[in-house]
């Protein structure tokens, strides 16, 4: 196991002294060793926060609809790889848990030696969707932008009689001057001349 891997700080959380020891085991079995282990799920939201895990492992033996449920809130809230283990489930449940981002949801399969793959697997499909959420966000933004830099384009070839290319060359000039963005030039230039655009054509 590398260094890094070997310093990850896993929270485990099981109401079953037995079960929880068997994860326990499972982990320290594959080398990690900064492990804390909760047996009481009550005031759970504010203990994660104070103890900042890097993966949180949860196990419910026999989940009713209102502890899943607490349970899934809790992911959609600490932003972290989760690993949860249930004996049983149904399609509804595995479904809330997707959507809530488990990163792991195992049913009936809390064995020891499965115990750091299924960690593994939690871990990498965090990322993953954590850099897909990243890049459709970086997308977004730079249509954003697109749109904003269209747009003041147009302001500029309207008002000052420019073409297209001169109108993008002034404004990629400005913005190197005042190191700032293109966008953030170009917003300012649709603001300003929603201030000064006479009452009719606001």
């Amino acid at each position: 196991m590398s260094e890094p891997e070997a310093t990850l700080s896993i929270l485990i959380l099981d109401e079953n002294r037995l079960r929880a020891a068997v994860i326990e085991d499972g982990l320290r079995d594959a080398g990690y060793i900064k492990l804390t282990v909760i047996h009481d799920i009550a005031g759970i939201a504010r203990r994660i926060a104070d103890i900042s895990p890097d993966v949180i492992v949860i196990d419910l033996e026999n989940p009713n609809r209102d502890v899943l449920e607490s349970m899934f809130q809790l992911s959609r809230a600490v932003k972290r790889p989760i690993a949860m283990f249930v004996d049983r489930s149904d399609q509804a449940a595995i479904e809330a848990a997707v959507e809530a981002g488990v990163s792991a949801y195992v049913v009936d399969g809390l064995k020891r030696e499965r115990v750091k793959p299924i960690l593994d697997m939690a871990i990498s499909r965090f990322n993953a969707f954590a850099r897909m959420s990243r890049e459709l966000e970086e997308a977004r933004s730079q249509l954003e932008s697109r749109k904003l830099v269209d747009r003041a384009k147009g302001i500029l070839m309207k008002t000052r009689g420019m073409s297209e290319e001169d109108a993008y060359g002034l404004l990629r000039k400005t913005a190197m001057n005042q190191n700032r963005k293109i966008s953030e030039i170009a917003e300012s230039l649709i603001t300003a001349a929603g201030l000064l655009a006479p009452p009719e054509e606001k």
